[in-house]
């Protein structure tokens, strides 16, 4: 599985933290570090999971001996989820290192054999002070057929066959939830490291004492302790949602619903029409066994048709009165029948909680009602519906549905806004109570994630639309990466890789700094000293490579705009395996940079016009903020900043038809470029008779960058309206005479980048309505 450029960023910063600490390490005493600490802040959706993986196998080819690592969440199927993921699943093959187990199924034999890494997998609920002192956990006792010490001391001593300490380090996915007690227990294994992962860094107080020792005698400041992913570069990956639309009802549930279902329905035909293999999914938050307006329990002894519990009354109105199929529905929440008074064999209880998990999923249902026990460990990126129940329509719990409704289907933003969009639907006894619901919200994405845009309905009743429809019919011929050219050259580079299968001394590094605890002597003349190793663990060239690659030309999740989709990487050679430092692994890399050198020169950006064009869709707007325009292709748009609303206006004075491209989601172009930057999104599309101009407002970066040069020739390779590329930068630009451009100092007005004579030529406008006039001069 290949990471995005920030998930790589921030694996390689907490081991690059790791590698630097354990060179110099602080002690408890002479035989125990105080541990390395970092917190992985970051918002639902980043893959947190991904980025943990890809950290410890990066640690592990840093360390000289192989490592144990002690992986914790909270809830039980989190930890199925994550076992399953890391064993055999869409992780496996970033831990190619490691020997992946469930905590209780480890062995003396797992712990001496450091042939390979140990990661082991277990819930927090496996640690606590009551069941040690109690003897009432496997984990604490003595098991005589395997064993002749508990797995906990095991732990706590973990020597290999050679009597090495293999290093220990505790990874926690969710470490808000880390209790202090549990943090004391997991202190006396004395880990080499601990790694939380959580979006607000949340100290235990056991850890107070470390934290202390860090910035005492480490200096280390506040952000030495926490590697952050930026929130912009999540969204911009397509990993999350990039709108959330609040909706507030102070109607019945039946309206609220029926809005819901009405909009869903919108984005299932988007779905199909863009062929995509996924349709949009609903939730129904409510409380289970009460009855709407009063606080006594729902009567279990009455007929199901004559029940008022709310998971009964949401269910009976999909059903009953809006089609939905029985089939499709679950309902997940502890929702209790006296035995007599059975539901319909259509009703999909599922009321066992974790016990039915696994049943659960396997429904594939498309819409659940649930209380918030199925938030923990359920993300279902094709969930983008969601109806809050007033009496569950506190902002926490509110903010907490939230994160379960951002996940992004397939990690990319569509053509159709209503597919890039949470759409939520609270009911509440009061307007007071959706404002201070929504306040919440706001402040939450404000600090967490500002990029993602808020839209607000205010409803009494049903019926208003959040979209605004194209008024007529416009499309834009699709551009894409021709690495025809480019292939045969990387295939040499290929060949030209060097087989290191056999080893050799090339394979080997130069030695880190980091030293290995080992018990010299036996019995009562034993002593344990710090012994230099001379090698660090091995990893496959494979990995090397395909990890520069992906450092050098991310693919942000597509690799057919990679350059490792054109190599032969399953190449038996590329199974050898070499130390991280090695000059093996250095001429690799190398390889790799030629790779990506390769494929950017000998690739061209090719337009079809015949080939799935895009067709421009309906708008998401904030009727707060709307502008209307005259000749556009939509009604109006909203979210224009100043630069972006003075030239709409310009544009709309042509008379030409136009419309605002969305920044993520839209029409984009691939970019063919060695920096981060993948697609060109351009601010606006306008059409004339047989030109589609494609025009941004900001391109200044693009004009100082190889890609920019290279978005200007596209090359039409079928018949159809042609598209051409007009960039508008502030300032006058001039060309100087070793092709280098620049912008004169202090000078106004903005200049129009066409192409002309092969090159990208710079022409100065005194006024936006000139050089909006200009951009649409084919």
């Amino acid at each position: 599985m290949d990471l995005l450029p920030f998930q790589a960023d921030a694996s390689t910063q907490i081991a690059d933290r790791f590698s630097e600490y354990m060179a110099d390490p602080l002690t408890v005493r002479r035989s125990q570090l105080v541990p390395f600490y970092q917190n992985l802040s970051a918002i639902t959706g980043s893959g947190k999971t991904l980025i943990l993986a890809d950290t410890i196998e990066s640690i592990r080819s840093r360390l000289p001996v192989e490592p144990i690592v002690l992986w914790l969440s909270k809830g039980r199927v989190v930890v199925w989820q994550t076992f399953a993921n890391l064993a055999t699943g869409k992780y496996a093959s970033l831990i190619g290192g490691f020997t992946v187990k469930p905590l209780l199924d480890c062995r003396p034999g797992d712990v001496e054999d450091a042939s390979r890494g140990l990661l082991l997998v277990a819930t927090v609920g496996k640690f606590n002070q009551r069941d040690k002192e109690e003897g009432d956990r496997k984990i604490f006792r003595v098991q005589f057929d395997v064993a002749d010490q508990s797995l906990w001391d095991l732990l706590k001593a973990r020597r290999d066959s050679a009597r090495r300490r293999r290093p220990l380090v505790v990874v926690y996915d969710e470490g808000h939830n880390l209790s202090n007690l549990q943090t004391q227990l997991l202190m006396e294994l004395e880990p080499d490291a601990l790694i939380a992962a959580s979006a607000t860094m949340r100290i235990p107080e056991a850890l107070a004492g470390t934290i202390e020792r860090l910035r005492k005698d480490k200096q280390w400041g506040d952000n030495d302790f926490v590697t952050t992913v930026r929130s912009s570069e999540v969204v911009a990956s397509g990993l999350v949602k990039k709108h959330i639309m609040l909706g507030g009802y102070v109607t019945p549930m039946e309206i609220a619903v029926d809005d819901l279902l009405s909009e869903m329905e919108d984005a299932t035909r988007s779905a199909a029409d863009l062929g995509l293999p996924f349709r949009p999914k609903a939730i129904y938050v409510s409380n289970t066994n009460t009855i709407d307006g009063a606080t006594i329990k729902d009567d279990m002894a009455r007929p199901f048709k004559e029940r008022q519990a709310r998971p009964i009354l949401i269910w009976r109105h999909l059903v009953e009165h809006a089609g939905v199929d029985p089939a499709s529905i679950a309902v997940y929440c502890d929702l209790r029948f006296d035995p007599k008074m059975q539901p319909p064999a259509d009703f999909h209880l599922f009321s066992q909680g974790d016990s039915d998990y696994d049943r659960f999923i396997a429904g594939n249902f498309r819409h659940v009602i649930f209380n918030l026990s199925l938030q923990e460990g359920w993300d279902d990126p094709e969930c983008a519906f969601a109806y809050i129940d007033k009496d569950m329509g506190s902002p926490d719990q509110v903010t907490q549905v939230v994160g379960r409704v951002l996940r992004q289907p397939g990690a990319q933003h569509y053509p159709s806004p209503n597919l890039n969009t949470a759409h939520f639907f609270i009911r509440t006894d009061e307007k007071g109570v959706f404002e201070a619901i929504l306040e919440d919200v706001r402040a939450r994405l404000a600090s967490d994630t500002p990029e993602i845009t808020l839209t607000v309905r205010r409803e009494t009743r049903g019926g208003n639309k959040p979209y605004r429809p194209a008024l007529k019919e416009r499309s834009v011929p699709t551009a894409s990466i021709d690495s025809t050219d480019a292939k045969p050259v990387i295939d040499k580079i290929m060949k030209a890789t060097q087989d290191y299968s056999a080893g050799g001394v090339n394979t080997i590094g130069g030695g880190g700094r980091i030293q290995v605890l080992q018990t010299i002597g036996i019995g009562e003349s034993a002593t344990v000293e710090w012994a230099e190793v001379e090698h660090s663990n091995r990893v496959t060239a494979r990995w090397i490579l395909r990890r520069e690659m992906q450092r050098l030309f991310p693919s942000h999740g597509d690799r057919q705009r990679s350059p490792v989709n054109l190599c032969d990487i399953e190449n038996a050679k590329f199974d050898a395996l070499v130390e991280y430092n090695s000059p093996a692994a250095d001429h690799i890399r190398d390889q790799a940079r030629k790779v990506v050198d390769a494929y950017i020169d000998h690739s061209v950006i090719l337009q079809n016009a015949l080939d799935h064009p895009y067709v421009v869709p309906a708008i998401a707007v904030d009727e707060s903020n709307l502008v209307t325009f005259n000749n556009a292709l939509h009604a109006g748009y909203s979210g224009l900043n100043k630069e972006e609303l003075a030239f709409a206006k310009a544009l709309d004075k042509t008379k030409r038809v136009w419309c605002r491209n969305p920044s993520q989601g839209g029409f984009g172009i691939p970019l063919l470029d060695r920096g981060n930057t993948r697609t060109f999104n351009p601010d606006f599309l306008a059409w004339t008779e047989k030109t589609v101009i494609a025009i941004d407002t900001k391109g200044d970066h693009l004009i100082t960058e190889d890609a920019g040069r290279k978005l200007f020739f596209i090359e039409k390779v079928e018949d159809g309206p042609e598209l051409v590329i007009r960039l508008v930068t502030k300032g006058e630009w001039q060309v100087a005479q070793n092709g280098v451009y620049g912008k004169l100092s202090g000078s106004a007005g903005f200049t129009v980048w066409a192409l002309k004579q092969g090159k990208p030529h710079p022409t100065h406008c005194a006024t936006i309505s000139e050089a909006a006039q200009l951009c649409l001069r084919a």
